[in-house]
């Protein structure tokens, strides 16, 4: 158990995650959190990521349920369990779910709710959820019932789809491990799915109503409905329990060596003055990039650009002008005009990323697509405007909208987009398994444009925007919360422990740049009142940009774990970088002898021999 200084340093906050509740029935085994169902096994094999009933807001925000009236029966072989759920939407309405979950020996299990409103509530979905997991299912085949009895014969998608790849689901049957088929069916709405890798998600989820039907919708009061989620395995005789990790992790560096991208630094307007006073430590890190974002309908300015001026001088990096075109004159005027001010301002950016600020929301499937200017002649007039910048594109906002909308890239130097790991979860778990998807989201950008120069960022694991909906969630409580503008984690150990993966997971798409956090503020390399760090100083994710930027524009070598998501890491020409993943501490048994391993935070790293050593949870370390 961590002391409250402990768990500070890690998480940036005091709040303590809730672990959850473990389930069993035989080989059956899941785990009872907030009401849902996570890390369904069965013989030890994950046959579902989760298992939840969710209601978000009209801004795709998720309602937090009050629990009430918990009742749990469990035997050898099994358990049932019943409660009531309150959702509360901001208009103050509820929504009332009486909620049974009932499992057995031989696998089955169930999940019902059946739910009430006690006023109009309006909600973007109000309804399950199944997650799928990625690890031997991706490209896999899969059989899929649909309401009218029909039975298609498909494939889970390899490259990400944009689109959902089945609809109108009544049955998913999948297979698990070898012998170990599993069904998942559906009852009470219409359910579809869509490829969550999309925004890093490490998962295929099935959820209940069409994306096409309008959203939001309202629940009229005293609407009363059900659902259900059933789940049945066929387990051959042959079936055998999941290998278990043995006590030191092998940790192997690839034979394919990779170059790792320039590190960038971004920048932005409210943080002005707290950024000219970073410059004695933004000095000391060897980013080779920075980032200004610029969005004229926020009021940004001549002001804000002579600040960039000002910035980039004193700091002798090149930097991007980061533009939300606005869209709302005649976008070549509009560009004329920037420049103009990027004159008067002393600023001559080295690139320019432009992107229509109508690009920044997202267009869901079956939605009406928004006026935007054919991008192609937004990149001309970037350049005639421009001439002597380097000309990037792309999406401000995620991999998802650059997947939905393909930009014309023949007239760019360079595409770019950004992630974000807590569109729909923000626990720990859940964070660091999004670098499951991010190596496929990689993977379908080089498959799109192959030889294009591909940036990514800043992308951190606060969200710097929010696609889906009005705004971002505020956060003062400091908890772990879907879509917030700030996350406390960013400021502890778990942020750089997270950052180190993000570089170590991207690596082989060959990147040009990687830009994971600003150089102030809540996305920042310096801390803030009341953080793990004195105020001004640097947060721990500073010193694993600076190790990464140090490495920059050399060969590279990924690690390879012989238990994957654990540990992920980068080899240099002398140093390797390494991150724990897990909330525990991990045994690592290298391929390879080394001489000395150093902390990137402020915990010591234990060796155990000239090849061994133990990481504790979510540590970075150097190893020379």
């Amino acid at each position: 158990m961590l002391t409250d200084t402990e768990h500070f340093a890690l998480f940036g906050t005091l709040s303590r995650e809730d672990q959850g509740r473990r389930l069993g029935a035989g080989a059956l085994e899941a785990t009872l959190k907030d009401g849902n169902l996570a890390t369904i096994r069965y013989l030890g094999h994950e046959v579902l990521r989760a298992i939840a009933f969710l209601v978000r807001d009209r801004d795709w925000g998720t309602c937090a349920p009050a629990i009430s009236d918990l009742v749990i029966d469990e035997a050898d072989d099994h358990f049932r369990l019943t409660y009531t759920a309150v959702f509360t939407a901001p208009t103050g309405a509820c929504l009332t779910a009486a909620t049974r979950i009932e499992g057995w020996a031989d696998g089955r299990l169930d999940f019902v709710a059946r739910c009430r409103a006690d006023a109009d509530f309006e909600t973007a979905r109000a309804g399950f959820t199944v997650l799928h997991p990625l690890a031997g299912i991706v490209g896999q085949p899969v059989d899929v019932l649909h309401s009218d009895g029909t039975l298609e014969h498909g494939r889970w998608p390899d490259r990400i789809e944009p689109w959902q790849p089945f609809k109108d689901i009544r049955a998913i049957t999948h297979r698990a491990a070898p012998g170990l088929a599993v069904e998942t069916r559906f009852a009470g709405d219409v359910f579809e799915m869509e490829d969550q890798r999309n925004w890093t998600d490490a998962s295929y989820k099935t959820y209940v109503r069409p994306l096409a039907l309008p959203w939001p919708y309202r629940l009229a009061a005293g609407e009363v409905f059900e659902q259900g989620v059933s789940l049945r395995l066929d387990v051959a005789a042959t079936a055998a329990p999941a290998v278990i990790r043995s006590a030191a992790l092998r940790l192997a560096r690839q034979s394919t060596a990779v170059t790792l991208p320039t590190i960038g630094i971004g920048l932005q307007p409210e943080c002005a003055a707290s950024d000219a006073a970073a410059l004695p430590l933004l000095a000391t890190l060897p980013a080779g990039l920075l980032i200004g974002h610029f969005d004229p309908l926020a009021g940004h300015g001549v002001d804000d650009l002579a600040a960039y001026a000002r910035l980039k001088r004193a700091a002798g990096r090149p930097l991007t002008l980061e533009l939300a075109l606005p869209c709302q004159q005649p976008f070549a005027d509009e560009l004329a005009a920037l420049a103009a001010d990027c004159r008067a301002a002393g600023l001559a950016p080295d690139s320019l990323f432009v992107c229509p600020s109508v690009d920044r929301q997202s267009t869901p499937p079956g939605s009406r697509w928004p006026d935007c200017p054919p991008l192609a002649d937004v990149y001309i007039a970037a350049r005639a405007a421009f001439p002597s910048a380097r000309l990037g594109g792309g999406m401000m906002s995620y991999f998802t909208e650059i997947n939905r909308k393909r930009v014309p890239a023949e007239g760019l130097d360079y595409i770019s987009h950004t992630t974000n790991p807590i569109v729909h979860a923000a626990d720990d778990l859940s964070v660091m398994r999004t670098f499951e998807a991010l190596a496929d989201v990689v993977r379908s950008v080089r498959a799109i444009y192959p030889d294009k120069p591909y940036r990514i960022g800043p992308s951190t694991i606060a969200m710097r925007q929010n696609p889906y909906g009005a705004a971002t969630k505020d956060n003062p409580g400091g908890g772990r919360q879907p879509m917030a503008n700030a996350d406390p984690r960013h400021n502890g150990e778990f942020g750089a422990a997270w950052a180190l993966a993000y570089a170590a997971t991207v690596a082989p798409a060959g990147l040009e740049a990687l830009t994971l956090s600003t150089l102030t503020g809540p996305f920042g390399l310096v801390a803030g009142p009341g953080e793990p760090a004195p105020a001004g100083a640097l947060r721990p994710i500073a010193a694993v940009i600076a190790a990464l930027a140090a490495l920059a524009g050399q060969p590279c070598y990924r690690l390879a774990a012989d238990h994957p998501g654990l540990v992920l890491g980068l080899g240099g020409p002398t140093t390797t970088l390494i991150a724990n993943l897990t909330p525990e501490a991990v045994p690592i048994r290298c391929d390879w002898r080394f001489d000395s391993v150093r902390s990137l935070g402020r915990r010591p790293v234990r060796p155990l021999s000239s090849d061994t050593l133990e990481l504790q949870p979510y540590q970075s370390a150097v190893i020379v």
